[in-house]
């Protein structure tokens, strides 16, 4: 295993996170600038809307050419892409250019699709999970300070925190440059490209031509649908049902960062050295829709208890669940097609941040707690799928294409 590539990786992950994090607070204030308040929610949902387009169509085209050319140069890529996007927004002037920042930013994001295909070329399959719940526990990191430092630079100047962004990416992209070696080695890669190759439904094809793998993925598009229900309504649920204010749901929220981190880098480890991945992850998506249901019950029995206690299961069933699967899909396929598969994984939760908050508000206006009963019940299909279809990894076969 190549721990120094790993930790490389770490370092970039956590420049990102927080990099990225510090704007959240910003981008209601920003957009504010250019639109009437009452339009302020329709502004916002139109720049999360046609970033996750442009991610959609481009995640698994980035992804072959990962394939292809290697790793590192759709890694520089993707980052120089962001850097763009931020420095746009951060410059403005109108809402078109912060539309247009989106759109770079969206067009060039095969970051986190690339860095998962790295691990999956540095490491020994059975060791995968483990650093993907390292990766994603430093991605939480930016969830509890981020946001409170955003904050604070915003109070200076509202775009500062977009140049901070921008250049902490920026530095994460020279770490790339000049510290990461290539992970996959020329006899490794794709041999050619075709006009298929930048046709993003046809990588959707190849993908899930694929029995296993796309079992797998049609398990992880059910998890995610519940997951995006839970990420797109919670602060208005708390902000309806319950009555609470920014300070409340913000301290409610800090549990996330918080379950996050102890989840991923401390519980799994530890669980994977007693118990299969199956196993865990089984248990993840158990507790994960235990959570959804405490939230369905809350809407009966008002109590910050209960809340607390939904959230709390919701993220660590959310990580048992996701980092196995993330190490199992990565398993179920040769080096050669990492990217592609990686890409294709970013694109379907790409769809997801498009359709659910929709859906999800459709419900939501009909009947809160129907919602969240929905939510429930799409992960109790998960949670039989995967019990019935899904037996142990076999590691030592992945699936050629």
């Amino acid at each position: 295993m190549k721990k120094n590539i790993l930790w490389i990786i770490v370092g970039i992950l956590a420049l990102n996170s927080i990099g990225m994090s510090i704007v959240l607070p910003l981008l209601p204030f920003l957009v504010g600038k250019y639109l009437a308040p009452q339009q302020v929610v329709v502004g916002m949902s139109g720049l999360m809307s046609v970033f996750a387009a442009c991610t959609f169509f481009a995640a698994p085209v980035l992804g072959v050419l990962s394939d292809r050319y290697g790793r590192k140069v759709i890694l520089i890529i993707s980052l120089s892409g962001s850097v763009i996007g931020y420095v746009i927004f951060g410059i403005g002037g109108a809402l078109w250019i912060l539309f247009l920042g989106r759109i770079i930013d969206g067009l060039t994001a095969g970051n986190i699709s690339t860095l998962f295909a790295i691990i999956s070329d540095s490491t020994e399959p059975k060791e995968r999970t483990k650093w993907f719940g390292y990766i994603s526990s430093v991605m939480g990191i930016g969830k509890i300070g981020g946001p409170a430092l955003g904050g604070l630079l915003g109070s200076i100047a509202l775009s500062l925190p977009f140049f901070i962004t921008a250049g902490l990416i920026f530095i994460s992209g020279l770490a790339v440059y000049f510290l990461l070696p290539e992970t996959l080695t020329p006899e490794k890669r794709a041999k050619y490209l075709t006009p298929a190759s930048f046709n993003t439904f046809s990588h959707f094809k190849d993908i899930f031509s694929l029995k296993a793998i796309k079992l797998l993925l049609v398990l992880g598009v059910l998890f995610y649908i519940g997951l995006g229900i839970f990420q797109s309504n919670l602060t208005v649920f708390l902000k309806d049902i319950y009555k609470w204010g920014p300070a409340i749901i913000g301290g409610m929220l800090t549990i996330v960062g918080i379950c996050d981190i102890i989840t991923r880098a401390l519980l799994l480890p530890w669980l994977m050295k007693r118990f299969s991945e199956r196993s865990i992850g089984i248990t993840g998506l158990i507790i994960f829709g235990t959570g959804l249901g405490l939230i369905f019950a809350s809407t009966y029995i008002h109590s910050a208890v209960i809340i607390a206690l939904a959230i709390i299961f919701i993220i660590a069933g959310e990580g048992l669940f996701e980092t196995t699967y993330n190490g199992r899909l990565s398993q179920s396929i040769d080096e050669s097609k990492q990217g592609k598969l990686q890409g294709v994984n970013q694109s379907l939760q790409s769809a997801n941040n498009m359709l659910i908050p929709l859906g999800a508000a459709a419900i939501y206006f009909y009947n809160p707690g129907m919602l969240y009963a929905t939510a429930t019940f799409i992960i109790l299909m998960a949670v039989i799928m995967y019990v019935k279809y899904m037996p142990e990894a076999k590691t030592a076969q992945p699936q050629k294409m």
